[in-house]
């Protein structure tokens, strides 16, 4: 369910991910703005396979540099929406993986 809070008139309270993931979904309703975050997501597990392989953590500052930035591209330029990191961090850190889970199975749109 969602409630408005004190702290910002609208935000929505979800007491748990399986609440929280349809919301997620009617952030990412266009299409460009879904690529950008799977791009982005594939580029993240490439950058951990690298550092991993290579045996150099140095990769790791690419992490969040291309897993927020698709994404974010996607939310300001396509989606033209707040990006729910802001206000649900780990709820929408869980919800980019399940959505990259989803579409690489055909469930949503790619």
């Amino acid at each position: 369910m969602s409630q408005s809070t004190a702290e910002e008139p609208g935000a929505r309270h979800f007491s748990n991910f399986r609440e929280f993931y349809p919301y997620y979904l009617s952030e990412h309703a266009n299409q460009a703005c879904r690529r950008l975050h799977f791009v982005g997501t594939s580029l993240v597990i490439g950058v951990l396979v690298a550092a991993i392989v290579r045996g150099n953590p140095m990769w790791l500052w690419l992490v969040p540099v291309l897993g927020y930035g698709f994404a974010w591209v996607g939310h300001f330029f396509f989606e033209k929406n707040r990006p729910a990191t802001f206000k649900h961090p780990l709820y929408s850190l869980i919800g980019d993986w399940v959505m990259y889970w989803d579409m690489l199975r055909g469930k949503i749109k790619f």
